[in-house]
């Protein structure tokens, strides 16, 4: 397959408002086309114009649109079909009927000599109108071999321009696909193009295994969509044409990201973190050995044969409990925040601790645990903060218990406040308060970034009984911790100067 140059026909503006809940305004059409376009679709399928009165002014629109795609309109075996796609201007009509015997007699209730014919006129009608013909045996996979390889030809004979083979319902094994398609190739002097399903995760290795033994064009949904489990996905299928196999097609690779999330935010169907390609964690490293590698040298852990910047992407290092110094360091020197080794060692620990507990560690929450750790004195503090612990109700005065060691020297206290926050710092002041006297200047809550489990940064002011009034701040998604965190660096600012 190296070097072969394979044709993509892009169909996420029929397909995609097959997918439940999925309805795309003509403005959004349009623009998804102008977009497929940009990317080097050879061949837009821009709807069924015979289903609506907005399906037909979507279609005719997109024909209108000057774009360097070749625009298709799908239709069935019938006149009125095919007159709708006329009107509507299209470049190739796609015109499909049922060939499985469960379709072809629980759903157009005809004969298979009636199939035949009826598939027959509509080819030869669309070629007297001058155009070109895509000719689609529906349910190809579950079709009797000899009777789909008699439509086929049929078809053929009557001057069709290539033919589909859909694998419907998605139940076709990759083996199988490679032998249906190998016997048609020997059987077809036309292009052959594949449909596939995605019903058991299949439609990728279908449509590649359709291409091995001989189809030259696949059809392909941006983001797989499609009716069930959607179709062929666009990116996984160019880019395992273009990496894996060495072939070639019209896709500007690069404009697949942008194509992905453009669909996505019309749709609103979200793209999954894990996605092959474009999701978000397609190029994201935790593991310390990987984020280690890849910094090296990315083909460590990537596959080095397709790189986030060939479809638009980016390389991501994700912090969590996880994370490597390797990877840390790394993020923190792009911020120009530098560290020493032991507080390094501080950030990470605090970095796994909040992962531990389920929280997401974005970019702006590491540099302000490194801010709040970079602030702290470097040394053993006279105040080594060991535990704190809070009760509080809406019946309940908030109480808090805290346990440090205050030179060396283990203590323990309590104290009451209006709220958990206000508990928490009156005990610490009482935890301190024969060492020295603290009142609180100023107090400040900021939430770094969204979401229930946004990381607190504190800011406290404190001054003590000489006037000196130090700032301090600390980072915690517990609101209480950070607060006391806060208060207890500034005091050690205090007793160590």
């Amino acid at each position: 397959m190296r070097n072969r140059k394979i044709s993509i026909f892009d169909t996420t503006l029929r397909d995609g408002e097959q997918t439940p809940g999925v309805s795309l305004t003509p403005e959004q059409k349009i623009e998804i086309a102008h977009q497929l376009s940009k990317l080097g679709v050879d061949t837009i399928e821009a709807g069924f114009p015979i289903a609506s009165a907005g399906d037909m002014e979507s279609v005719r629109n997109i024909a209108n649109a000057g774009l360097t795609s070749e625009i298709c309109g799908l239709a069935r075996v019938l006149t009125k079909d095919l007159d709708t796609c006329i009107d509507a201007g299209v470049g190739m009509i796609h015109t499909f009927v049922s060939t499985s015997d469960i379709q072809r007699i629980h759903t157009i209730k005809k004969s298979r000599e009636e199939v035949v014919e009826m598939s027959v006129n509509a080819v030869q009608y669309i070629k007297d109108h001058g155009m070109r013909c895509m000719f689609s045996a529906m349910d190809a996979t579950r079709t009797d071999l000899d009777y789909l390889i008699e439509v086929y030809k049929a078809v053929e004979d009557a001057g069709c321009d290539i033919i589909n083979v859909p694998d419907t319902v998605g139940i076709i094994a990759p083996s199988g696909m490679y032998r249906l398609i190998s016997k048609l190739d020997k059987e077809m002097n036309i292009p052959i193009d594949t449909h596939c399903h995605n019903d058991f995760g299949l439609a990728v290795a279908n449509s590649l295994m359709a291409i091995e033994a001989g189809a030259s064009q696949a059809q392909v949904t941006v983001n797989g969509l499609g009716e069930r489990a959607g179709n062929a996905d666009l990116a996984e299928t160019v880019m395992s044409l273009h990496s894996i196999y060495g072939a070639k097609t019209n896709i500007s690779t690069e404009y697949i990201v942008e194509t992905a999330r453009m669909v996505e935010r019309y749709t609103g169907v979200q793209i999954p973190p894990h996605m092959p390609i474009v999701g978000e964690n397609a190029f994201a490293h935790e593991s310390g050995i990987h984020t280690h590698g890849v910094l090296e040298n990315s083909d460590t852990f990537e596959p080095g044969i397709m790189t986030p910047e060939m479809v638009g992407h980016t390389r991501r290092i994700v912090l969590g409990k996880h994370a490597g110094k390797h990877a840390v360091l790394r993020s923190l020197q792009s911020a120009n925040i530098n560290p020493t080794d032991a507080q390094l060692d501080a950030i990470i620990k605090k970095v796994k601790m909040l992962a531990d507990k389920g929280k997401r560690i974005t970019d702006a929450d590491l540099y302000t645990i490194a801010l709040d750790i970079l602030g702290r004195p470097e040394g053993m503090p006279p105040i080594d903060l060991k535990e704190v612990s809070v009760m509080t109700g809406n019946i309940t005065t908030s109480t808090a218990v805290v346990k440090a060691l205050v030179n060396g020297k283990e203590c323990v206290t309590s104290n009451v406040g209006v709220g958990p926050v206000d508990a928490a710092l009156k005990a610490v002041e009482t935890l301190i308060g024969q060492h020295t006297k603290v009142t609180i200047h100023d107090f400040k809550i900021e939430a770094v970034t969204g979401g229930s489990d946004a990381l607190a940064e504190v800011v406290i002011g404190v001054q003590d009984d000489k006037g000196r009034i130090v700032t301090a701040r600390a980072a915690n998604a517990d609101i209480v911790l950070a607060s006391v965190e806060a208060l207890v660096t500034a005091i050690n600012m205090l007793l160590k100067t």
